[in-house]
């Protein structure tokens, strides 16, 4: 028995993410990883806060908070290298949080990505 026997052909899940409501979805994301990342910035008092809220901003805005180079976003242009640096990045965040590194491998786990921004701003 598959999905489609169900009256649930899987065309159906596809088009909810292609659709208005996928859409709606992955804007509420952006707006609360870059309105966490905003307020992390305010707490560790990086200039220029309002980067968080611009496309690859953000990722400049990071590499700040993290202590590293701006020329740091190219190097998130290198396939598979890239993610090497997200995470060195993102356990200097971490550190520059007062919190364990390890929470950063936590952004590889779904849900849990959208977790850990949320304790990285909200907590002290």
């Amino acid at each position: 028995m598959e999905l489609s026997d169900l009256g649930f052909p899987m065309w159906n899940l596809f088009g909810l993410f292609s659709s208005g409501l996928g859409s709606l979805a992955s804007i509420g994301v952006y707006v609360w990883v870059a309105l966490c990342l905003y307020i992390i910035a305010k707490k560790t008092k990086a200039e220029n806060a309002w980067l968080a809220w611009i496309p690859v901003g953000n990722v400049i805005l990071a590499c700040q908070i993290a202590g590293k180079p701006w020329w740091w976003v190219f190097l998130f242009l290198i396939p598979i290298a890239n993610i090497v640096f997200a995470i060195m990045v993102m356990w200097k965040i971490c550190e520059a949080r007062n919190k364990p590194g390890w929470l950063s491998l936590l952004m590889f786990v779904p849900i849990a990505n959208l977790v850990v921004p949320g304790i990285l701003a909200f907590t002290d």
